[in-house]
C-alpha cells in the first residue's frame, strides 16, 4: 500500500515538472525568499549556492504546515502530525487522534480501516463544525460502527512516552475537571493547520501579514500591500483547499496577463475522503434557519437507492437546502459512497444558480448512485419518487 502511495505521488509530481517543461516555465528548486528590493527573488539550493532572480511579479503560494500543541511534542514516529501519519512503519495497534476535523478524522479512518482501535480526542461538542448537523450526526454515527471511539470536549494537556515504547496522554475536559490518561502506540496531532509564511523574508519586502499569520491580500486581484507581490492559497484568507488554491492561482494569473479573473467563494466544495465520505457545498441548514429566510429540505438515503444496495455500500443520505420561494440551491450535503463524485453535479448548478427542480427534471442513469441526487431534489419540492 504504501509503495503504491509513493508510485502515486512520484509520478503525479513528476507530471507537473514535465509540464513545466512544456509550457517553458523554468524550475528553480531550493528555499525562495524576498528581499527588500521589489521584485528579486533569492532562491538558496541544496548545493550551499544561491541564484537571485529578478522579476515583474511574484506569487506566495507555500500553502500550509500542521499546527503545534503545547505538551506534546512531535517526532514524525509515535507522536506524528499528517505528514508521519503517512509514512508509518506498521499498523498500530492503538492509535489516538487529537482532534475531530478533517484531516484527523480521514487518517484515523485509514488506519482504523487498517485495523487499528482509534479514539478521537476533541476540545469542541461538534466533529467538524462547518459541517450540516443532519449530516454530521450520520457521519459520526457510521464512524463509531467502524469502532471510532469519541471523546468530546476533551483536551489532551500531554505526552510523555513509557518505558514499553506506548504514549501516555493526559486528558482533561474542555470545561476543567478530573483528568484521565490514555494509552496509545501512535499520536496524530490533528488540532489544525497554519499559514506557511516563516523565512520567506515577508518583513524584508515588507508584505503585510495579520494576527493568524496569513498574508493580507485584496480577494480578488490577490495583491499584497507591495506592487508586484501577490499571495494565494492557504496563506491568505478562506479554506485551506487544493482547488480553491488552484482557482485563485489561475484567476491571479488572467489578470496579470491583462485577461478578467474570477472565483466564486459561495461554491467552494468541502469533501472529507473517509469512508463513507462526506462533501458539502453552499450553506447548511443551521446557516439558513439563523438567517431568517425560509427555505425547504430535501434528503434521500443511499439505503433506497438500487447501486448503493448492489454495491453493498448504503450508509449515508444526500440533502439539498433550497430557497422556499425560488427554489434555489442554497446548499447541497452528502455522506456516503463517492460523495465527492456526487457533489460535482451540485457544484455545477449552484454555479449556475439552478433549482431543486433542474436537478429532479434531468435524466439521470440507472443504477447509478447518482439517482441519490435526483431524489433529494425531487424530496425538496415534495415529489419524491422512491422514498
Amino acid at each position: 500500500m504504501m509503495a503504491q502511495k509513493s508510485k502515486s505521488v512520484s509520478g503525479l509530481t513528476k507530471g507537473i515538472e514535465g509540464l513545466f517543461k512544456k509550457n517553458k516555465v523554468t524550475y528553480a528548486k531550493g528555499w525562495g525568499s524576498l528581499t527588500s528590493t521589489p521584485g528579486e527573488v533569492v532562491v538558496a539550493k541544496e548545493d550551499g549556492t544561491t541564484e537571485t532572480i529578478s522579476t515583474k511579479n511574484v506569487i506566495l503560494a507555500t500553502g500550509s504546515e500542521p499546527a503545534s500543541l503545547p505538551g506534546v511534542d512531535v517526532d514524525e514516529e509515535t507522536v506524528v502530525t499528517s505528514t508521519g501519519a503517512l509514512a508509518l512503519t506498521e499498523v498500530p495497534k492503538r492509535m489516538v487522534v487529537i482532534g475531530g476535523g478533517v484531516i484527523g478524522l480521514e487518517l484515523g479512518s485509514v488506519w482504523g480501516r487498517l485495523g487499528a482501535e482509534v479514539t478521537v480526542v476533541e476540545f469542541a461538542k461538534d466533529i467538524c463544525p462547518p459541517m450540516d448537523a443532519q449530516v454530521r450526526k450520520t457521519f459520526q454515527r457510521a464512524l463509531k460502527k467502524q469502532g471510532f471511539n469519541f471523546k468530546m470536549e476533551k483536551k489532551v494537556t500531554s505526552a510523555k512516552k513509557l518505558a514499553s515504547g506506548a504514549i501516555e496522554l493526559t486528558v482533561e475536559p474542555s470545561a476543567g475537571g478530573d483528568a484521565e490518561t490514555l494509552e496509545a502506540d501512535v499520536v496524530l496531532v490533528a488540532t489544525g493547520r497554519k499559514p506557511y509564511t516563516s523565512g520567506l523574508g515577508l518583513d524584508a519586502a515588507g508584505v503585510e501579514t495579520n494576527a493568524r499569520g496569513q498574508v493580507v491580500v485584496d480577494m480578488h486581484t490577490y495583491a499584497t500591500n507591495k506592487p508586484g507581490v501577490y499571495a494565494i492559497g492557504d496563506i491568505v484568507e478562506g479554506p485551506m483547499l487544493a482547488h480553491k488554491a488552484e482557482e485563485e492561482g489561475i484567476s491571479c494569473v488572467e489578470q496579470l496577463a491583462g485577461k478578467p479573473g474570477h472565483v466564486n467563494y459561495d461554491v467552494i466544495p468541502s469533501i472529507i475522503y473517509t469512508h463513507p465520505e462526506v462533501a458539502w457545498c453552499g450553506k447548511t441548514e443551521e446557516e439558513v434557519k439563523a438567517s431568517g429566510a425560509e427555505y425547504n429540505v430535501g434528503t434521500f438515503p443511499f439505503a433506497a437507492n438500487s447501486r448503493a444496495r448492489t454495491n453493498d455500500d448504503s450508509e449515508g443520505l444526500v440533502k439539498f437546502v433550497s430557497c422556499a420561494k425560488t427554489d434555489k440551491i442554497l446548499g447541497a450535503h452528502i455522506v456516503g459512497p463517492q460523495a465527492g463524485e456526487l457533489l460535482g453535479e451540485c457544484v455545477l448548478a449552484m454555479e449556475y444558480g439552478a433549482s431543486t427542480e433542474d436537478v429532479a427534471r434531468t435524466c439521470h442513469g440507472h443504477p447509478t448512485l447518482s439517482e441519490a441526487v435526483k431524489e433529494a431534489a425531487l424530496a425538496t419540492g415534495g415529489k419524491p419518487i422512491h422514498f
